[in-house]
């Protein structure tokens, strides 16, 4: 799971960057508002941990924007404003759930679990066309057919099929799997999808990944041919 820490308190950022990272999230930080926002509209988090009080754009600001972008990604919204017309202020901007400050780590940590649960985050595996992908052992299985994929292809594949038929760009694919500040470039991303063509065509899946210039990747089903069908 992918979290996006926006808090411009630094010392608190990284504790809960570190606190999260053992809990064995993938977490980002940024330190105000504006790039929070910049971040957010990749689309490549699970989850958005939001500041109210920052520097650029506050964290409503932040929520309102992202909203507005259709970007659903869940809020978990924390500040040290703790009367009723705040929570119900942030709660409108398009957060999910409101924290006050001071706040136990399990206590945040329930609160995550909980926004995740409720996005279906705890499935134990995804499926599309005859293929599903095991999020337990980064297995794709077809039928009786299987194959185990590495750390890079599990993750391309499971954004691929959460996607669908959605495309994803380079540029997204890269930051999602590799990293916002990665120094991986677009090579990595084509190389890597050629990997998993192969490797769903050794199963047998009707699973294609197609390639649209200049907009990137999406997954389309094969139809299968009848025995009448012309080939």
């Amino acid at each position: 799971m992918k979290i996006l820490v926006v808090e411009d308190e630094k010392l608190l950022a990284d504790s809960i960057q570190t606190m999260l990272s053992k809990k064995g999230f993938d977490v980002e930080v940024v330190y105000d508002g504006e790039r929070g926002a910049e971040y957010a509209e990749l689309g490549i988090y699970d989850l958005l941990i939001l500041d109210v009080m920052m520097p650029k754009m506050n964290g409503y600001e932040v929520a309102r924007t992202i909203r507005a972008k259709r970007c659903g990604t869940p809020i978990l919204m924390l500040t040290a404003k703790s009367g009723l017309e705040d929570r119900i202020t942030g709660l409108n901007a398009g957060a999910d759930y409101y924290l006050t400050k001071p706040f136990d780590s399990r206590e945040l940590l329930a609160c995550i679990n909980a926004l995740l649960r409720r996005q279906g985050a705890q499935v134990d595996e995804v499926t599309y066309g005859n293929t599903a992908l095991d999020l337990s052992s980064g297995t794709l299985i077809c039928g009786t057919n299987s194959v185990r994929l590495s750390a890079k292809e599990f993750d391309i594949m499971r954004f691929l099929l959460q996607s669908g038929e959605r495309n994803l760009s380079k540029e997204v694919i890269l930051a999602r799997v590799w990293g916002y500040d990665s120094d991986a470039v677009e090579n990595h991303v084509e190389v890597y999808v050629g990997f998993l063509r192969k490797k769903l065509k050794s199963i047998g899946s009707n699973i294609s990944i197609e390639a649209i210039r200049r907009m990137g990747y999406h997954l389309e089903i094969r139809e299968e041919k009848g025995k009448g069908d012309l080939p």
